[in-house]
């Protein structure tokens, strides 16, 4: 019983008990029923590591991930990582994004996703009293715009999407003036036009136009959605069965283990499988909310606001795409998208989340202990 009670102390059972469960979720819509292949096993081993690096980032104190040079040597460094793709990156799926070292290839944006958040914790905790001055708003959108672009150009839409909209939230959260919002925003229509005309390769613009006039090439640019779809209505109220998925295991969905999971998960699954999914979300959001409410001081709960904005984002865009009624970009779903280099950094947040908790029991532990010496004396 004492050892139960100190890891139910050291570790949040709740988090770590849902992420884990939505991983094996997804790593059941690739398990290898009828034929051979490795996404089960190296999924597995990244699990594996996975959890290490969340153990690990668990015992760093808050303390530390708040220093100036830490913060400001992580953003250089990953920005230096994310320069080098363009002269030693791997190309997949048309994007130069990923650094490989033969035995493990891992991709510098998912990193990048993490860092931003954590510098920009950093920088409105120190100007929550200021915040909504425009120079800030655009101090804080330069940095962002620094791993924006970087990626855009890998070409990677989806992540750059999910990079701009980690700072877009986070500024929404965190008390920019609404004025300054809506000149944003219109500055950002504006852009968007500009982009499609001139910054989008012909297959990107080739989604959007699908997007906008669905069926119109659905054996071409619409031909992953349109399957999707198929996958997503054929699972009906209790699923096809576990292993049992046509269109996921006869291989009809393009990236059914990343893009496309959730899709190949509800054909399996079906309606109640996606309520289950649903539900385990809702209590992992609901959770991090809760470690924001409690922390102790503004970078811990700005910090745990922006990880829950990063899981959001990831959620909401692969089920918008997922469910035609977002552009196909390309993006993860928490936990159970295949893929290592996603898996350990969402894991190593959620220890990054549990060193916030530690933070917290030790000083109410504290404080308890005072209180009693008080009633004592």
């Amino acid at each position: 019983m004492f050892f139960l009670k100190k890891i139910f102390e050291k570790y949040d059972l709740i988090i770590l008990g849902t992420a884990l469960m939505m991983t094996f979720l997804g790593m059941m819509c690739y398990y290898p029923f009828y034929k051979d292949s490795s996404f089960f096993s190296k999924q597995s081993i990244s699990l594996v590591l996975s959890l290490i690096a969340y153990i690990v980032f668990s015992n760093i104190s808050i303390k530390f991930y708040q220093r100036k040079r830490f913060v400001n040597l992580l953003y250089w460094l990953v920005f230096g990582l994310l320069l080098i793709l363009f002269l030693v990156g791997s190309t997949f799926s048309g994007a130069k994004s990923w650094i490989s070292l033969g035995f493990f290839a891992f991709q510098p944006t998912d990193l990048a996703k993490i860092v931003l958040i954590l510098f920009l914790a950093r920088y409105f905790s120190r100007k929550h009293l200021e915040i909504n001055k425009i120079k800030h708003l655009i101090i804080s959108a330069l940095y962002m715009l620094g791993y924006f672009l970087l990626v855009f150009v890998q070409p990677d839409l989806g992540s750059a999407l999910i990079i701009f909209g980690i700072w877009f939230f986070m500024i929404l959260v965190f008390g920019v003036s609404k004025k300054y919002v809506f000149i944003f925003v219109s500055s950002l229509l504006l852009i968007a036009v500009l982009m499609y005309n001139f910054g989008l390769k012909d297959y990107q613009k080739k989604r959007v136009d699908v997007f906008i006039k669905p069926g119109t090439d659905i054996l071409g640019s619409g031909y992953n959605i349109h399957q999707a779809n198929i996958a997503l209505g054929s699972g009906g109220l209790w699923g096809r069965g576990v292993g049992e998925g046509t269109q996921n295991r006869l291989e009809f969905v393009p990236e059914s283990e990343t893009d496309f999971i959730f899709s190949s998960y509800m054909e399996e699954w079906g309606f109640v499988g996606g309520v289950l999914y649903l539900i385990l979300m809702m209590i992992f959001s609901f959770r991090i909310l809760w470690f924001s409410y409690t922390a102790r001081n503004n970078f811990e709960s700005i910090l745990s606001l922006g990880i829950l904005i990063y899981f959001t984002t990831h959620f909401i865009f692969h089920l918008g795409i997922n469910l035609d009624v977002l552009p196909v970009t390309g993006i993860t779903l928490p936990f159970m998208s295949y893929g290592g280099s996603h898996l350990m950094i969402e894991f190593l947040s959620l220890g990054i989340l549990n060193a916030i908790r530690k933070n917290n029991l030790k000083f109410n532990r504290n404080d308890m202990e005072k209180k009693e010496f008080e009633v004592i004396l």
